[in-house]
């Protein structure tokens, strides 16, 4: 039996948790950013910073040994061992507030296995809603790919070409300071974003990989910074191709015909590694 059929009983799965919106991590996350002043209380948080909140806050004793929770619980214990976040696809419906009490409800919408030329890819989707006095104020649909490991010697996919034609440009020198710091802020234990043998030694990357999410909300900062005045209504990302340690990486953007923004991230050689779109 695949995958999904042996899950499939976690479709519809559901958990929740409400939680204070406070101030510190949004005082780390705009300390990591370079801002100079952050959100006090009752002023909205900044779009993405909701991942600095409901955090995987399990004892230490249920940690895996890649750094993320045991594979217990709401999420099914798939046995490919890398877990990547590949997506998310959120709406801003309100504003969360410094002070706020957040009620978020994770659902588990659905779970599908692909043959990718890796192997198998199990991807689960994972609907979150947040609401605030009983508005929602955010969805996001979070999509999870897990995979097994490269073969020795195994050929990385082929890259794909970022935009050549970007309205606007900004550079990133990732160090391990930044990715520790983000990792700190958002409780995320995940080795390969901090511990550089692990990473490289069983998981077969090149070095320690700058977070997803870390990524698309510089690229939101980034669009706030062009366009203060504008309102985010919507944000989807996709992940393309991971982003290293200690190798520059480019915020770019542009905007469309129909009045939304294309934004994507790519490394020093030209290579897409995120595509997003805000409207």
């Amino acid at each position: 039996m695949s995958e999904t059929g042996i899950f499939r009983e976690w479709i519809g799965r559901t958990e929740t948790a409400a939680q204070v919106a406070e101030r510190w991590p949004i005082l780390g996350l705009c300390a990591l950013l370079g801002k100079a002043e952050a959100p006090g209380p009752g002023d909205p948080i900044p779009p993405a910073a909701h991942w600095t909140y409901f955090g995987p806050t399990v004892a230490q004793a249920r940690i895996g040994p890649d750094g993320h929770p045991e594979r217990k619980g709401l999420l099914p214990p798939i046995v490919q061992p890398r877990r990547m976040w590949a997506a998310s696809d959120i709406v801003f419906s309100g504003d969360i507030r410094i002070g706020d009490v957040v009620t978020k409800t994770t659902r588990i919408a659905d779970i599908s296995e692909k043959d990718g030329k890796t192997g198998s890819l199990v991807f689960v989707n994972v609907d979150n809603r947040y609401h605030v006095d009983d508005r929602e104020v955010l969805s996001e649909i979070q999509t999870l790919v897990y995979r097994d490991h490269p073969k020795a010697g195994e050929a990385a996919p082929p890259d794909k070409a970022a935009p050549a034609d970007p309205a606007w440009t900004h550079r990133i020198d990732p160090d391990p300071v930044l990715l520790f710091r983000y990792s700190a802020v958002t409780f995320n234990g995940h080795r390969i974003h901090y511990d550089a043998p692990y990473a490289t030694g069983q998981e077969g990357y090149p070095g320690i990989v700058v977070q997803g999410q870390l990524t698309a909300t510089l690229l939101l900062d980034q669009f706030r910074a062009r366009f203060p005045n504008r309102p985010i209504r919507g944000f989807s990302f996709r992940a393309v191709k991971p982003l290293f340690s200690g190798r520059p990486f480019f915020l770019e953007g542009t905007e469309k015909d129909d009045g939304s923004h294309s934004l994507w991230a790519r490394d020093q050689d030209g290579a897409l590694s995120l595509t997003a779109t805000l409207t």
